[in-house]
């Protein structure tokens, strides 16, 4: 017997109660910007599979957030698809002319982007005050009216205007992300 997938009603506030340091600044900086959102909570979902009822209860469509390190582990990245791209080292790579990149450790995530796997984000950008981790976006998602995403846990997902993301959220955050073609 296949258990459902739990997804909340919509709701336009904040959780009554946040599970983690980095969903709480989401929803403070939210608030503070008077950034409009759509929420749900829903069960664990980790993969974008997962993903496809949560797309279909907001009408968005999910972003694919991808925490990339070089070999060294010297230079990271938030690398943000779109949810049906499947990630190329090599295309990523060239489009930004830097050294092969893979999936930096799941050690790190939280310590450098305050998620486990399954939740990065572009939120992760509120907490990473020294810019260690370089935003880099996809040209197809910036082309999208909203903006589908974690907010820091496996359990909350959000639809924002993507105009908001990049034009209001990062430029608080003083990271400047790379838009790119892959």
């Amino acid at each position: 017997m296949n258990k459902l997938f739990y997804i909340s009603d919509i709701k336009e506030t904040r959780p009554e109660e946040c599970t983690t340091p980095l969903q709480e600044k989401v929803y403070d900086t939210l608030d503070e910007l008077k950034l409009p959102y759509k929420r749900v909570h829903t069960d664990e979902a980790i993969t974008m599979d997962d993903c496809t009822l949560i797309d279909e209860k907001l009408d968005m469509k999910m972003v694919k957030t991808l925490f990339l390190c070089n070999q060294k582990k010297t230079s990271f990245y938030l690398f943000i698809t779109t949810g049906d791209k499947k990630f190329k080292s090599k295309d990523f790579s060239h489009a930004l002319d830097v050294s092969r990149v893979s999936f930096a450790p799941k050690e790190l995530m939280d310590q450098m982007i305050g998620t486990k796997i399954g939740a990065a984000t572009i939120y992760s950008a509120l907490i990473d005050e020294n810019n260690d981790v370089k935003i880099v976006i996809d040209k197809d998602v910036v082309n999208e009216e909203w903006y589908g995403c974690s907010d820091g846990t496996t359990t909350g997902y959000m639809k924002v205007s993507t105009d908001d993301i990049i034009k209001r959220l990062l430029p608080i955050t003083h990271h400047t992300p790379a838009i790119i073609e892959v």
